[in-house]
């Protein structure tokens, strides 16, 4: 897998707490270098995000991250903020806790169902994921959560938070797979540092990878891949 092609699929991610503007405005200058898909930031720096990576650029940002146990309505409320401050794609997070109460997860689609129907109805074309915090899950339940966010009309499944009890597994992808076929966009979190780890969820059907090392995974790929890349 060449350079390009690897970039393309890491959404470089700054969520630290500390995270500074002047930090923000380094993360956008590296997407762009470096060719990755997007920044993903904290809601407070999605519009100066925008602004750094231009028009064309990809601007990302988390909802109710890491917890998820916000209101559905201040989640709303947060994401059409996000929009309206240039946000492309929202990586948010419903309540876990719900799908553990009722393992039928009546509550929790309900919830997502309606953060996606108000969505649309401010902008059709921005890019929704759900993100299941496997952690705490068992298998059936990961199951579960991936069938109701396909059910929801999100654009992705994603796990995890990267903040949670483990992040992303191949054998959670596994299961996730089995439940929402080929055609649901699939991205992973938390965990993901080396360029074989990228690799290897790429190659298992993974479209994106959220990581706060996409600069560590490009400048450490194989000797042949490199080669490639210098000879194009």
């Amino acid at each position: 897998m060449d350079i390009h092609e690897l970039a393309h699929h890491l959404d470089f991610a700054n969520h630290h707490p500390n995270a500074t503007a002047r930090d923000i405005q380094t993360l956008c200058d590296h997407v762009i270098k470096y060719g990755f898909h997007a920044a993903f930031v904290n809601p407070i720096h999605v519009a100066l995000a925008k602004k750094t990576l231009g028009k064309s650029g990809v601007a990302g940002t988390a909802i109710s991250f890491p917890i998820g146990q916000d209101r559905v309505d201040i989640k709303i409320t947060a994401a059409l903020k996000a929009i309206e401050d240039g946000a492309d794609e929202l990586d948010i997070v419903p309540n876990t806790a719900s799908l553990l109460s009722d393992p039928k997860g009546t509550s929790y689609l309900e919830e997502m169902v309606q953060i996606v129907r108000a969505i649309r109805q401010t902008n059709a074309v921005t890019i929704i994921k759900f993100i299941i915090e496997t952690g705490y899950l068992t298998s059936p339940l990961i199951q579960t959560a991936a069938r109701l966010i396909h059910d929801s009309g999100a654009d992705y499944v994603k796990f995890a938070t990267g903040r949670g009890p483990k992040g992303a597994t191949l054998e959670d992808l596994a299961l996730i797979k089995e439940v929402v076929g080929p055609d649901m966009k699939i991205k992973v979190a938390g965990g993901v540092d080396t360029y074989q780890e990228a690799v290897d969820f790429i190659n298992a059907g993974v479209t994106r990878i959220g990581t706060s090392h996409a600069i560590e995974i490009i400048q450490n790929l194989p000797s042949t891949s490199s080669n490639q890349h210098n000879s194009e």
